[in-house]
C-alpha cells in the first residue's frame, strides 16, 4: 500500500513537472509571437510612408524613374515577406533602395528644404529606430524560448509538444550591416575602400 503511494505520488509530482514545464514554454512562445507582432506593425508603418516619400522626391525629380521603381518594387516584395528571414532579407533591399532615393534628394537642395519632406525623413528615421528597438526585443525572446525549448528536461517537453526553435531576425549579408542612414540634409558617406 505503501509503495503504490508512492508511485501515484511520484506520478503526480511528474504530471505537475510536465504542466508547469509545458506552460512556461508556452509563455515564452507566446511573448515571441507577440514580440514579432511588434516588429510586424514598425514594418507596416516604414511600408506606408514609403509612398509618401517617393511621391515627395518625385515632384522633384521626375526623371529618376529607375530610382522609384526599385523603392516601390523593394517595397512589395517586403510587404509580402513572410517570417523573420525572408522579412529581413526584403527590408535589407528595401533599405538599400532608400538609399539611393536619399542619393537623388541629395542633388535636389529645393526638396531637401521642403517642410513635407524634412517631416517625412524625421519620421522615417524615427521608424527605423524604432524597428532596431522591435529588433532586439524581438531577438531577445527567441533567444530565451530556444535555449528554453533546448535545455533538459524542458527538452523533453518541447518534443512531445512539437515546440520547434524559432528564427532570429536579422540582417544578412555584410553590407547590411552597417547602419542604414536616413538623413536627408548631410551628403552620403563614401564607399569603403
Amino acid at each position: 500500500m505503501t509503495i503504490v503511494l508512492i508511485i501515484i505520488g511520484v506520478v503526480i509530482l511528474l504530471g505537475l513537472i510536465f504542466i508547469l514545464v509545458r506552460n512556461s514554454i508556452i509563455g515564452s512562445r507566446n511573448r515571441v509571437d507577440e514580440s514579432w507582432s511588434g516588429i510586424d506593425v514598425q514594418l507596416k508603418r516604414r511600408h506606408d510612408l514609403v509612398p509618401n516619400l517617393v511621391e515627395t522626391v518625385k515632384g522633384y525629380a521626375q526623371h529618376e524613374r529607375e530610382t522609384f521603381e526599385k523603392v516601390t518594387q523593394a517595397r512589395a516584395a517586403a510587404m509580402q515577406a513572410q517570417g523573420p528571414a525572408e522579412a529581413s532579407q526584403a527590408e535589407g533591399l528595401l533599405s538599400q533602395a532608400l538609399g539611393g532615393l536619399r542619393v537623388v534628394a541629395e542633388q535636389y537642395p529645393e526638396l531637401r528644404a521642403t517642410e513635407n519632406f524634412q517631416q517625412l525623413s524625421r519620421n522615417l528615421s524615427e521608424l527605423e529606430d524604432e524597428i532596431q528597438a522591435s529588433r532586439r526585443i524581438y531577438n531577445s525572446n527567441v533567444q530565451a524560448y530556444n535555449t528554453k525549448i533546448q535545455i533538459f528536461p524542458n527538452s523533453v517537453v518541447a518534443g512531445t509538444g512539437g515546440f520547434t526553435a524559432r528564427e532570429f531576425f536579422e540582417v544578412e549579408d555584410a553590407a547590411e550591416r552597417e547602419p542604414v542612414s536616413v538623413s536627408f540634409t548631410q551628403p552620403p558617406p563614401a564607399p569603403a575602400q
